[in-house]
Order: structure tokens, then C-alpha cells, then sequence
């Protein structure tokens, strides 16, 4: 009968300590030190009278070396197989042939592999088990857990840098009576209890610039967004959101504060800031490059686009470069159309672009010397917008204005168009001083530094379509 498996194992050491302590050992040493570890095996072979695995842990790896005359229950060690879970005593020691191992006394089987991985422990290449089974990619690229720790650390670094400069992290609510902060299709659920339809936030701006009329001059917060979009190598419908809040500055000041960040992360993970991404040279080393938003569009297309051209005109620059439009769309969403889709990925960068239109821009503070534009920023790395960012409205009349403008377009089938919310309003109206906020998304930001082309590298356990047989939950509320 086997033996039972326990609820706990006193561990002392991982495999890194060991190396670290104990390296310098001279081939056939012996230390007298008796130490406990754990982790799964990755290999075994039996010599005789001998045996030797690879034990794994989440520092690294270790030998245990055991023997017939040493190792308690010899026979069933040497029968366990690859990928289980044990927990070993022994002695450190150097092998003869300059190998740190831990010579087994006692061992205890901690839990069983009852798949099978075979060949994936020499590095799984099918994506899709990569993405599906990251338990398993894990365990088998190297290069997979060296992402995930880097995204661990990254996050970690920029509360860090925020908390020393004023900012305080504060947590707002993931479930919304309203969409907004963002022009965004929501997730929408609804609460039994109160008998409302209740929305997955698609941005936690309102709620943040509430806290700033509050009297929380600098605010952040890191979390996870939704937005009811489409998969691509940059989209996932979850994602993860910094957004940050400060009083008294605008865009300029952020524009100042994003370079600095991201310089910063990138010398301290990569020890440089001129990166390697996808075997393309990308220095972040500030200052970054501000242009406008129509001086980029005439770089790339030789085309001079302005407000003033009028809808006909912006239309047929449109038509010319195959960008579709709308009936409804003005002259500012024309022009930020044809931005995307024929500029936006040319940028290399990174590169401030500045001042958007009024009309795409619901949020934003008008622009103190260009009528009909606003303040605001993005940030393009490597083709990809890394961050949205803007001098904030704070005139409560004005904000009403447009807001009853985004809810026209929702109520004309703009599934994006953000709603009328009253209470923020009416926190407007309290005095937002001027104040500047930005979104960084956290997931792209680990896509440049971790050098990887896709979100799902980068997102443990990523959007994914459900695999055939797979039930749902309609399916699996059916009665039998």
C-alpha cells in the first residue's frame, strides 16, 4: 500500500541557496550539513546500486544522489517518475565528478505525476498548449518563466518609483454602475440582490479623479481592465491598467514622467536603455521625440490634414488611402482614422504624439492655443501605443457637454460611446484642480522590455477560444 501523501514538508533550503552556499565545494567533498528540499524530478537514472535525478524547484536545480545502502526505500526512489513531486533529506555533497547533489536519506513522494509530459520538458513549441497549459510551459521553458518573473518585478519597481514620489496606491471599484474612463465596449453582468445591471470597468479614470477632487493629489492604481474587444497580438479582453493622477501638473509634466519611468525600468532589468526588440534597435533613453499627431500623418502619407478641411475634404483622403469611415464621423474622428490606420504603425519611436482632436477626446482639456484640439498624448513604442495620457477636463459644463454628446452616439448604436454620469459630474462640480492623468498598459510595457511580439507571452493565462468538447456554462446548466 503507498504511503500517504503528507499535508505539509519542512523545506530549509531551494536549490539557488544551495549553489550559492555550497558551489565552491571541491569534487567528492562532503559538508556534514543535512538539509531538506523539494521540488519535482526531472530526471532519473539508476546506476547499480546508485541513482541520480534532477530535483527542480523555483530557483533552479539540484542532483539527488542516493544510494542502496543509504536511501530509504532505494527501490521505489529509483521507480518515481519524471515530473513527481518529492521532498528529500540528506547530506550536501560534491559528487566526484563536480556534481552539487543532496545524498538522500530519507524522501517523501509530495505528489504524482499522473500525466505523463514526455517531450515537453525539452521546451513545449505548439503555441497553443503554451498559452492553455502554462502549467505545463512553465516547467518547460526556461524562457517562459524568465517573462513571468520579469513582469512580476516590473510591476513591484513602478510602485516603488511612484510611492517615493508622492503617489499613493488606492484600489477603486472593478464592478460599475456606469461605463467610463474610456471609450471602450463593456462587459455587462447584473446583480440579483439589487437588480441592476452592473458593468466590468473598462478604465478606473472617474473613479481616480474622484480621489483628486477628494484631496488625494496623487493618486495610482494597478489592475486588471475589461474591455469587450476582439484578440490580436496586442489585445486581450483583460488587461492590466497603470493609471495615475496627479494635481497641478499637465500632459507635459507626464510626458516628462513616462520617459523617466520606462528609461528607468528598462536600465534596471536590461542594464541599458537602448533595447534589442524583435532584432530591431529601440532607444528609450529620454528625452523622446514630441511631434503632433497631423505632422506625423504628413511625415508618412505627404498629406497636410486640419479641422478646417471639412468633412468632404477629409473624406476622400480617407477614400485615397483605403481607410473606411462612417456617415456620423466628423472631422476629428476622420482624421484620428486615418492616423491609425496609416501611421500609427510606422512609428518606431518611441514618440510623443500630441494633440488629438476634441471630437475623440471626451475627457481631455481643450488645448490652450489650437481650437478644437486637446491635450492629450500617446506614447508609440515599436508601433504600438504604450500609453494614452491628457491635461484633464475639469470644467463640469463642458465635460456635461460631451458627455451628452457620447451618449447620443451610444443611443445611435455606438457600443463604445461612454454614458452621462451624474455623480462624477456633481464631483466636478466640488473643483477638480488642474491635474494631468495617464493609462500605461503594464502588459505591453512587459512585451518591450521582456522582448516578446505578443500579449499572450506576457498574460499567464490568456483569452483563449474554448477547445472542442469544451462545455459551457449554458451547456452545463442543462439539466440531465
Amino acid at each position: 500500500m503507498p504511503e500517504p501523501i503528507p499535508y505539509r514538508f519542512d523545506r530549509t533550503h531551494v536549490a539557488a541557496e544551495l549553489h550559492a552556499a555550497y558551489g565552491d565545494l571541491e569534487p567528492g567533498a562532503e559538508t556534514g550539513k543535512t538539509v531538506a528540499i523539494a521540488g519535482r524530478v526531472m530526471a532519473l537514472r539508476r546506476q547499480g546500486k546508485l541513482a541520480f535525478a534532477e530535483l527542480r524547484d523555483s530557483s533552479g536545480a539540484v542532483q539527488l544522489f542516493a544510494l542502496a545502502a543509504v536511501t530509504s526505500r532505494f527501490d521505489a526512489f529509483t521507480a518515481l517518475h519524471r515530473g513527481d513531486w518529492v521532498g528529500a533529506t540528506g547530506e550536501v555533497v560534491k559528487t566526484r565528478t563536480g556534481e552539487l547533489s543532496v545524498k538522500v536519506g530519507d524522501w517523501v513522494l509530495l505528489a504524482e505525476a499522473r500525466r505523463g509530459f514526455g517531450d515537453k520538458w525539452h521546451g513545449v513549441t505548439d503555441v497553443d498548449t503554451r498559452y492553455r497549459q502554462r502549467y505545463v510551459d512553465l516547467w518547460a521553458n526556461e524562457e517562459s518563466r524568465r517573462v513571468f518573473r520579469l513582469r512580476s518585478r516590473v510591476v513591484t519597481m513602478i510602485r516603488r518609483w511612484l510611492e517615493e514620489r508622492g503617489f499613493v496606491e488606492v484600489e477603486t471599484p472593478i464592478l460599475q454602475t456606469l461605463p467610463g474612463g474610456a471609450t471602450a465596449k463593456p462587459f455587462v453582468t447584473h446583480h440579483n440582490a439589487l437588480d441592476t445591471d452592473l458593468y466590468l470597468r473598462v478604465a478606473p479614470e472617474l473613479y481616480l479623479k474622484r480621489l483628486v477632487v477628494g484631496g488625494f493629489e496623487r493618486v495610482f492604481e494597478i489592475g486588471r481592465v475589461f474591455r469587450n474587444e476582439g484578440l490580436s497580438p496586442r489585445h486581450n479582453p483583460e488587461f492590466t491598467m497603470l493609471e495615475l493622477y496627479a494635481a497641478y501638473l499637465d500632459y507635459t509634466d507626464l510626458m516628462a514622467l513616462t520617459e523617466e519611468l520606462v528609461a528607468w525600468l528598462a536600465v534596471e532589468l536590461r542594464r541599458t536603455s537602448t533595447l534589442d526588440y524583435g532584432g530591431r534597435v529601440l532607444d528609450l533613453t529620454p528625452p523622446w521625440r514630441r511631434a503632433t499627431l497631423t505632422d506625423l500623418v504628413a511625415e508618412q502619407t505627404g498629406r497636410e490634414l486640419s479641422l478646417e478641411m471639412g468633412v468632404g475634404a477629409l473624406r476622400a483622403v480617407a477614400d485615397e488611402f483605403g481607410v473606411p469611415w462612417k456617415d456620423d464621423d466628423g472631422p476629428g474622428k476622420l482624421i484620428l482614422e486615418v492616423y491609425e490606420k496609416t501611421t500609427e504603425a510606422a512609428l518606431w519611436g518611441p514618440v510623443f504624439v500630441v494633440d488629438y482632436p476634441e471630437e475623440v477626446s471626451p475627457l481631455s482639456r481643450p488645448h490652450r492655443s489650437r481650437p478644437g484640439w486637446v491635450e492629450r498624448f500617446e506614447a508609440i513604442v515599436a508601433g504600438r501605443e504604450l500609453c494614452n495620457a491628457f491635461s484633464e477636463l475639469t470644467d463640469p459644463e463642458d465635460q456635461r457637454r460631451r458627455f451628452e454628446a457620447q451618449a447620443r452616439a451610444r443611443a445611435g448604436g455606438d457600443e463604445e460611446a461612454m454614458a452621462v454620469d451624474e455623480d462624477y459630474l456633481r464631483a466636478l462640480e466640488y473643483g477638480l484642480p488642474p491635474t494631468a492623468g495617464i493609462g500605461i498598459g503594464i502588459d505591453r510595457l512587459v512585451m518591450l522590455l521582456a522582448d516578446v511580439p505578443t500579449i499572450r507571452d506576457v498574460v499567464l493565462f490568456p483569452t483563449l477560444r474554448p477547445e472542442a468538447g469544451e462545455t459551457t456554462r449554458s451547456e452545463a446548466d442543462v439539466p440531465s
